[in-house]
């Protein structure tokens, strides 16, 4: 197993390689750069600059010291210069900008977790109930209900449910707005975690409702797969119950698609949490993401871009080891 690991390791570094030089290109292609953002527009009224005080010569300036006057491959060189020095900063505010990056991979890294655990949680014993009642209406009525959760889109239900409990009404049942209440830093731990979970329920149910109702179908199908095979008509002519049938003989094998679709669904969920953390503004990565683009911080842009391709090949190399735990008749050397 460890040298398998070692070699889909080793895999990755070509790989993260590829994902690097792809996404530098998309992101030099938008239009403006840092310096026409800073010093362009509201830039100029920020900094107390306009076109007869040498704003121009200033962008120039600007440009010249962050290396965004030479050619592509130039800058891309001094990217990854300071990507292997640790030294990726905010162009526009000259400082470092692993500090907000570290808060905000946390936070994006807590919320994506409780949403795995509750997909899987609630997905995998739905789906086992569905097949075990396939075609019956309580089937029926479940399976409409996660298509029209899968068809709605996650930035339209957050804006219905900010509208719902805030906007519109002025009934807060759940905030909208951030991780925390005022003054959460003086609460003691119990009261704190209270407030937390308060402020997370509209984000987790919007980064939820989607894989959940999709993980689920793909555990229906692949349970009613299973329990059409040989084997399992042979235990239940031996006497076995059904319930003993379908967690004993039926589970294991009817685990391998949705195994499968943990790979898939991290870069679901982290592409996904960008639009959710900025419309609740959570001070996650994927918001730190969005505003990055918008300023064109090339090397927040590209170091949470960076995060998110790790991220999804350690998904798939997860995946693949739970495969072969699953099913141990499966050698890592198939899975190469």
């Amino acid at each position: 197993m460890w040298q398998y690991i070692v070699k889909r390791l080793l895999f990755m570094i070509p790989t993260m390689i590829g994902i690097l030089i792809i996404s530098f290109l998309v992101v030099k292609m938008a239009p403006g750069d840092p310096a026409s953002q800073k010093f362009g527009g509201v830039g100029q009224a920020s900094s107390g600059l306009n076109a007869e005080r040498g704003t121009e010569q200033a962008e120039a300036r600007f440009r010249k010291k962050f290396h965004l006057d030479k050619p592509l491959y130039v800058q891309f060189g001094y990217f990854l210069k300071r990507l292997a020095t640790f030294d990726m900063i905010y162009f526009q505010q000259e400082k470092p900008i692993w500090p907000d990056l570290i808060d905000a991979l946390q936070v994006t890294i807590v919320l994506n977790v409780i949403v795995f655990v509750l997909i899987y949680a609630i997905a995998v014993p739905l789906g086992i109930f569905s097949a075990a009642a396939a075609h019956s209406p309580t089937d029926r009525g479940v399976t409409i209900c996660l298509f029209v959760l899968y068809s709605l889109p996650s930035f339209w239900a957050a804006e219905m449910l900010r509208i719902w409990f805030g906007d519109r009404t002025q009934t807060i049942w759940f905030p909208i707005m951030g991780l925390h209440g005022s003054g959460a830093d003086q609460l003691s731990l119990w009261p704190w975690v209270k407030d937390y979970v308060h402020h997370i329920v509209l984000p987790i149910f919007c980064m939820t409702y989607g894989g959940l109702a999709y993980i689920s179908r793909q555990m229906r199908v692949g349970m009613l797969e299973v329990i059409r095979q040989d084997y399992i008509r042979t235990a239940e002519a031996k006497g076995a119950g059904t319930m003993r049938v379908i967690l004993v003989h039926a589970l294991r094998n009817s685990l391998f698609p949705i195994i499968t679709l943990f790979a898939s669904l991290l870069p679901f969920l982290v592409s996904g949490s960008v639009i959710i953390e900025t419309i609740f503004n959570i001070p996650g990565m994927g918001r730190m993401a969005f505003e990055g683009v918008l300023r064109r911080e090339y090397d927040v842009v590209m170091t949470t871009l960076l995060m998110s391709a790790v991220l999804t090949l350690f998904g798939i190399l997860i995946s693949d080891i739970l495969y072969v735990i699953v099913n141990p008749q499966v050698s890592y050397d198939n899975r190469s």
